[in-house]
């Protein structure tokens, strides 16, 4: 299992979220900023299993707006998830 931390514009986030909650991902949703602009940010946190990470990556691309030429549609961190536990 994979743990994805997918950040993206504040301007997206709402329309991210409900796409990956409609495609059946579980998503946590965090607050943030950053970068060299200071602009708003999102992150969110996404547990995959691993034959799934292509295909939240291309959710990505469809539902993230095209960005101007400083900034990137998401910035996608994937991490191994050896224990994963609710409670």
């Amino acid at each position: 299992m994979k743990l994805l931390f997918v950040i993206v514009r504040d301007t997206d986030d709402e329309n991210v979220v409900h796409e990956l909650i409609q495609n059946g991902y579980r998503v946590t949703r965090v607050a943030s900023t950053g970068g060299f602009l200071r602009r708003g940010n999102i992150t969110l946190m996404v547990g995959v299993e691993d034959d799934k990470i292509d295909s939240v990556i291309e959710l990505l691309r469809k539902v993230c707006q095209p960005a101007d030429a400083v900034q990137h549609r998401a910035t996608i961190f994937v991490v191994d998830m050896p224990y994963f536990q609710q409670v």
